[in-house]
């Protein structure tokens, strides 16, 4: 099915004309259907309902800068400005297109007012913000358009135009409409499924219970008296505890490294202070908390078990042989409720 897009053009009109006119060519020669001020002067009032209603119907903006800001309304602001603020404000792709070098533009062609010369600075600071291409003859610009606008169709798909013969019957329409209805509420199930506790994780150890780990660390002596020394102890933690130390990192995906380094952040954090008054005596202070790695599987295998992580399926290279974790949608709940700052 043969789909046009619908793109407006956005512009000060008279000092960029020819740039409008590569523009508009390279739109039809990719097959899209260019709508631009040329068919509506810009400062009738009642034109803005007319443009506004033509920005809604487009599937993409492209706004091209040259020297001048433009004419505008009654509160100063360009009738350029005021279309590229409304299409941003509808989400429709935006692609702008600003003139490299401002100072090689004729003098006929630039502001000659010191004020509408700040706002088109302001203008152009605001613009930068999102996607933008430069060029410097009009010639140039079209070919920029042209390559700019395939690579924004395939960024940000919409939904185009499409002859009427290719559209599906109204029986079809309203089949179609149904089984997009049935979809919806099928994943605002598994949505609600996916987020709500699992059923059997009651007989499971969790919250604020507890785990003893075991774990290692080195007594660093402070002086050449007194070398370093390891030790072996014990604490308990409670699954929330640990969830909650660890989650953040799974947001997006954690390989395994930084989640042990986690689990013993916590170990030293609860033990430091006890461990250093006993140790004191030696003049020694306490580093390299490390779990023993029987405990951390027995962490990592009951996170699992409570549905809280997952191994990651994202693909990556065939080089990368490391195991990612990543939350469950019930563990980010979960996280959401360990880490979020209350009231």
């Amino acid at each position: 099915m043969e789909v046009k897009y619908q793109v407006f053009v956005s512009s000060t009109y008279r000092d960029l004309q020819d740039e409008r006119q590569e523009v508009m060519q390279a739109l039809l020669e990719l097959d899209c259907i260019p709508v631009g001020m040329e068919l509506f002067p810009a400062t009738d009032d009642d034109q803005w309902t007319l443009i506004k209603r033509l920005i809604d119907d487009c599937d993409y903006y492209i706004l091209i800068i040259g020297g001048r800001y433009g004419s505008t309304n009654n509160e100063g602001i360009s009738y350029t400005q005021m279309e590229y603020e409304y299409a941003l404000k509808k989400e429709i792709p935006i692609i702008s297109f600003l003139h490299k070098n401002p100072n090689n533009i004729s003098a006929g062609k630039t502001e000659d007012d010191k004020a509408l010369r700040i706002k088109l600075d302001k203008f152009k600071e605001l613009v930068q913000q999102k996607m933008c291409k430069y060029y410097e003859s009009p010639i140039e610009l079209g070919s920029i358009v042209s390559r700019s606008l395939v690579r924004l169709t395939k960024d940000k798909p919409q939904p185009g135009w499409v002859k009427a013969t290719y559209l599906p019957s109204e029986d079809s329409t309203k089949e179609i409409l149904e089984l997009t209805k049935q979809v919806e509420q099928l994943k605002e199930q598994l949505k609600q499924y996916k987020t709500k506790t699992p059923e059997g994780l009651e007989l499971l150890s969790q919250g604020d219970d507890e785990i003893e780990v075991q774990y290692t660390f080195v007594a660093k002596g402070n002086s050449w008296q007194i070398g370093d020394e390891r030790y072996e102890s014990a604490t308990k933690l409670t699954w929330d505890e640990i969830f909650g130390e660890i989650s953040p990192i799974m947001i997006d995906e954690s390989p395994e490294g930084p989640i042990r380094l986690k689990i013993n952040e916590l170990i030293q954090n609860k033990e430091v202070d006890a461990l250093r008054k006993k140790l004191t005596k030696d003049l020694r202070q306490p580093v390299n908390f490390k779990i023993k790695d029987t405990d951390y599987q027995t962490i990592k295998i009951q996170l699992r078990a409570l549905n809280l992580m997952t191994e990651s399926i994202k693909k990556r290279g065939v080089k990368d042989t490391s195991t990612y974790w990543t939350l469950t949608p019930y563990g980010d709940t979960i996280m959401t409720k360990l880490r979020a700052i209350k009231r």
